[in-house]
């Protein structure tokens, strides 16, 4: 009897799996086509290790003038770290997520902040992105009009972190 109910239930939805019909694919795309792609920029040679001391020096020094208490980060376009380091008394959490928002700048090739602009205009699907993170404080580095690396920073408010990394990278260009 109960085999009869389970085979009944599997055609059932069968039958409404084989009926369903697919979107028109104009429908499919939630929002006309910019041209040409946004954020782009070309990859160059990721960032070397001097350069990544200067930008987080330059960054901390920002800090320091405001007493907040950051941890910086500076990854290659790939998201491999090339150099970190963490002020005396920086929140424990804060190690893990400026790591996390160099890597999400790098990788998506723009400013951490446009995941969280997203998320709160009701775009929520950027929070499922692979290393995603919604909060400011992170930025690509592009020198030369090629990127090379992303910057990250983190321990203040999310601003205070965005405004250590701007100013780092304004000194560096």
């Amino acid at each position: 009897m109960v085999r009869k109910f389970l085979l009944a239930g599997a055609a059932l939805l069968l039958a409404n799996v084989a009926g369903a019909q697919l979107p028109p694919a104009q429908d499919a795309i939630s929002q006309p086509v910019p041209e040409p792609a946004p954020n782009f920029t070309p990859y160059g040679t990721p960032i070397d290790l001097a350069d990544a001391k200067k930008l987080i020096a330059s960054a901390l020094a920002e800090a320091k003038k405001h007493d907040w208490h950051l941890a910086c980060a500076v990854v290659e376009p790939t998201g491999v770290l090339v150099a970190y380091e963490k002020m005396d008394d920086t929140q424990y959490g804060s190690a893990d997520v400026a790591i996390a928002k160099a890597k999400a700048s790098a990788l998506y090739r723009r400013p951490t902040r446009s995941f969280a602009d997203a998320a709160k205009s009701g775009n929520v699907g950027v929070l499922a992105l692979p290393g995603s993170i919604a909060v400011e404080g992170g930025f690509p580095i592009v020198h030369g009009g090629k990127q090379i690396g992303g910057l990250g920073c983190s321990g203040a408010a999310s601003n205070q972190d965005a405004t250590a990394v701007y100013k780092a990278l304004e000194e560096f260009k």
